[in-house]
């Protein structure tokens, strides 16, 4: 078969080129070459080799190596041949020359095309226009790319494409895979610095007889050997609760939860949350904890300022701290107060053009609704909102100095919600009433938590006080790395059927 340049794919029907691999994929098969390889022992790294042989010259005879990766590149001059071959550390530059290699080795390149994988051994030196390099003495196909890669490795730019066929998109964008790199690294050093703490991970059920922990509306699903229907959960809080009143004094969850609710750049029905709980502790230490996460995750990224739309953000502790009384009279002209009358608060709405029915829509809801419009826009940099009406705040603990108010907070940041706090409500009795209060709002708001018989049951064994958060990795992830949208940091979102599927 007659060698291909890099640029064969140009004018070529998709059909076209993959019959034309496939013919490639046949033409080893016949030379006795397996397409699809086997195990193949690396002992290097292409970045690496980089970083540890930096200053190797085009005089010095470098080491044996062998790498393995994906080819990205070929350019062909006569009997000599260079090809780029990436691994996820970075990529290699491979010289192939058919003296070295013999006229049939050296021949079977031909069917080697752009995406396929391949295993080189060879030794390591630098070229006269001083690039290291691969000098290869033996060769190896691993796994035929039977379809070619988009936009010949420049980038993938097209969102269909990148959010539909994410796997395309980490090959395709070095930065993709970086993003995704950090997010591990960022989950990772959560892990560390809780552990350091004296927390210990557990796991609680993903599927429950309940919704229950935060308000939302939930995914229903069925158990047929059982027959009964279950929840997939919005939250991890209630179970981990029941941790703390067994005598797991700090737990925390990392952990998918489902709500069955709208997408947008900040919202993607299943998300991964981690939620903490910390016998003795409240809202106070909370904050504290909170602070101390940011300065590790700092420390750990190496940076403490971030650049998110355009705003540059400062993520060194301490944050400001601001009650939502507060923040409402500054940004909305209206304190929380007033907003809880019905009358005020729906009027508010409607002079924003909220769109609000108060036949359909609880005060609670108006009130969250009017924060989102007036006050979110304003808390770019880090924000502790606190003092929570209770109505907005089902399971969180009454302020001793207002017992209309809890002790809970919210962190903001960029004007997106990144963590929320409580001093647990840990006196069943008055946990009851919540829920009763929220089961009669169930008529007009189908996001009403439930009331959970068997949470009250554990509660009434004894809770000690408790301080509790939530944060919302994917968020956080999001404003780490400066991504404007959740679909950048979740490896495979949600997506609404195509219409030519």
């Amino acid at each position: 078969m007659t060698d291909a340049p890099e640029t064969q794919d140009e004018g070529s029907t998709l059909d076209e080129l993959i019959a034309l691999r496939r013919q490639h994929m046949t033409a080893l098969q016949e030379a006795g070459k397996s397409p699809w390889g086997a195990r193949y022992d690396r002992t290097h790294m292409a970045g690496t080799l980089h970083s540890d042989h930096s200053t190797l010259t085009a005089e010095d005879e470098g080491p044996q190596v062998n790498i393995a990766g994906r080819v990205t590149a070929r350019r062909d001059h006569g009997k000599a041949r260079f090809m780029d071959v990436t691994d996820v550390s970075g990529k290699m530059q491979c010289y192939f020359k058919q003296n070295d290699l013999g006229e049939e080795s050296y021949g079977l390149l031909s069917n080697v095309d752009i995406g396929d994988f391949v295993g080189i051994q060879g030794k390591l030196f630098r070229t006269r226009k001083g690039e290291l390099s691969v000098h290869v003495a033996e060769w190896t196909p691993l796994a035929k790319s039977l379809r070619p890669p988009p936009e010949k490795w420049h980038g993938l730019k097209d969102p269909e494409i990148r959010y539909r066929q994410r796997y395309v998109d980490l090959m395709s964008n070095a930065e993709v895979r970086a993003t995704f790199q950090t997010r591990s690294k960022i989950i990772s050093a959560m892990r560390t610095y809780l552990d350091g703490l004296g927390f210990i991970e557990v796991e609680t059920p993903s599927m429950g007889p309940l919704a229950g922990g935060a308000s939302a509306r939930p995914f229903i699903t069925h158990h047929n050997a059982l027959d009964m229907q279950l929840y997939m959960r919005i939250a991890t809080e209630l179970y981990l609760k029941r941790c703390i009143v067994g005598g797991l004094e700090k737990v925390y969850e990392i952990g998918r939860v489902f709500r069955n609710e709208g997408i947008s750049t900040r919202h993607n029905p299943e998300f991964t949350m981690m939620e903490l709980y910390e016998a003795y502790s409240d809202f106070e230490g909370m904050m504290e904890l909170t602070e101390g996460l940011f300065a590790h995750l700092c420390s750990v990224l190496g940076y403490d300022s971030v650049e998110f739309n355009g705003q540059q953000i400062n993520l060194r502790p301490p944050f400001r701290r601001a009650s939502m009384n507060d923040l409402l009279t500054e940004h909305a002209g209206v304190s929380l107060e007033q907003l809880r009358n019905p009358d005020v608060c729906f009027a508010k709405a409607a002079e924003l053009k909220l769109g609000l029915d108060p036949k359909t829509t609880t005060v609670a809801h108006c009130i969250d609704k009017i924060l989102d419009e007036t006050v979110l826009p304003h808390l770019t940099q880090p924000t502790f909102m606190t003092e929570y009406p209770i109505e907005l705040s089902p399971l969180a603990k009454r302020s001793a100095k207002d017992p209309n108010l809890t002790d809970r907070f919210e962190l903001f940041i960029a004007g997106s919600e990144i963590a929320n706090a409580f001093s647990e409500l840990n006196d069943p009795d008055d946990q009851r009433s919540r829920f009763e209060a929220q089961v009669a709002l169930a008529a007009i708001d189908d996001e009403a938590h439930p009331l959970d018989e068997d949470f009250l049951l554990a509660l009434e064994h004894g809770m000690p006080p408790t301080g509790g958060i939530g944060i919302g990795v994917d968020r956080l992830v999001m404003l780490l790395t400066g991504k404007p949208s959740i679909r950048d940091v979740v490896l495979f979102p949600l997506l609404r059927p195509r219409a030519d599927a």
